[in-house]
């Protein structure tokens, strides 16, 4: 590894990542946080669990959405909030997947991205996916998808169909963060989706799960915007490269 590299990395680490926030990063986040408080006071829900995760989660989104490692960083404390929470309830394909899927890809993708920093702007080079591993993340996903399916209905896990897909989007999402691709905030934006799915089911049973609805819906929201930052900041770091 060069000096170069070494140093680059570690201006990526230390840059203050509230430096990269605008006032349309701290409107959706507090705006997000706001919702997401207001279900749980609506809810009259008193699991705190369940709220850190939520508060977690959207902060970790923004941060992910301007390119910063702290992003991935809180997103390992996310999924270990979140499999907790979706142990107490049952979605062993929520637990499964944040558990031994999410969180440890997002530790490699902590390593991905400080060995892959932009200059000394605080944020990660953006990468651009190749027909091999656009190839070989389809194939993973696939075989992932097909293994948990059976691991999921011998665990006779609720909405089964909802939650393999709930895996094989999530699974496609952590993968391009991994990869570095804008594409990661599309797939997590389907898998967002499907969690409102999931979570809808059971709201239907129990009014008390509505929060859960409306944090997903956050983090919907806070994915579209995080593609739409990924696209400028590959465009410009692009437009930068003749430099």
């Amino acid at each position: 590894m060069t000096r170069t590299r070494v140093e680059n990395m570690k201006k990526l680490n230390f840059t203050n990542p509230f430096k990269s926030l605008r006032a349309i990063d701290y409107i959706i986040w507090l705006t997000s946080l706001a919702v997401n408080i207001a279900a749980f006071a609506i809810t009259r829900w008193t699991d705190p669990l369940t709220f850190v995760s939520a508060v977690v989660g959207v902060t970790a989104l923004i941060f992910c959405a301007k390119g910063h490692v702290l992003g991935q960083i809180i997103s390992v404390i996310f999924a270990i909030f979140y499999s907790i929470v979706a142990y107490f309830f049952r979605y062993y394909s929520e637990l499964i997947t944040y558990a031994f899927m999410s969180a440890p890809i997002a530790i490699l993708s902590i390593i991905s991205w400080l060995r892959n920093p932009y200059g000394n702007s605080g944020q990660v080079k953006v990468a651009t996916l190749t027909k091999k591993k656009i190839t070989v993340m389809l194939v993973l996903t696939a075989a992932v998808t097909v293994a948990f399916y059976f691991i999921l209905r011998a665990l006779n896990t609720p909405n089964l169909a909802v939650s393999t897909l709930s895996i094989a989007t999530s699974f496609l999402a952590c993968f391009l963060v991994f990869l570095r691709s804008p594409w990661y905030a599309v797939a997590y934006a389907a898998n967002d989706i499907v969690l409102i799915v999931l979570w809808v089911l059971a709201t239907v049973k129990s009014l008390s799960y509505l929060p859960m609805v409306t944090c997903f819906a956050m983090f919907l929201i806070n994915d579209v915007y995080g593609f739409i930052c990924w696209i400028k900041m590959k465009k410009s770091q692009t437009d930068e490269l003749p430099n």
